[in-house]
């Protein structure tokens, strides 16, 4: 895999692992890495667990046009990750109560224009 398919970003200091897939065009983010990021959660897991529930039963299409990546855990195994892809990303923000969640979008904002401009 090149470096463009799958790249870490970093969001004060904490990754985000992420997946570029050729086919759709289109940048898929870890959804626990996103939680974690802007919850500072000890368990980012059980947090998006609780948020999807909570978003099923609202009804929430984010939650169900989620679907899952290999991706590196942690400790280094590849293993099935829930992804969003840049839009759902920007709806799950607005379901997180976080002071991080406006600059995180911005940064969010940032990169996608800019790939929109490399791959549009």
């Amino acid at each position: 895999m090149s470096s463009k398919e799958t790249a870490v970003k970093l969001f004060e200091q904490k990754q985000i692992r992420t997946h570029w897939d050729d086919e759709q065009e289109k940048w898929f983010f870890s959804v626990v890495d996103v939680i974690g990021v802007l919850t500072d959660s000890a368990d980012a897991y059980a947090y998006w667990r609780k948020l999807k529930e909570r978003l099923k039963k609202e009804g929430n299409e984010t939650v169900t046009n989620c679907h899952a990546l290999k991706m590196e855990a942690a400790d280094g195994r590849m293993r099935l990750t829930d992804v969003a892809d840049t839009e759902q990303v920007f709806r799950l923000i607005q379901s997180v109560p976080s002071k991080k969640a406006e600059p995180f979008n911005v940064l969010l904002l940032r990169k996608y224009e800019r790939l929109q401009t490399v791959t549009g």
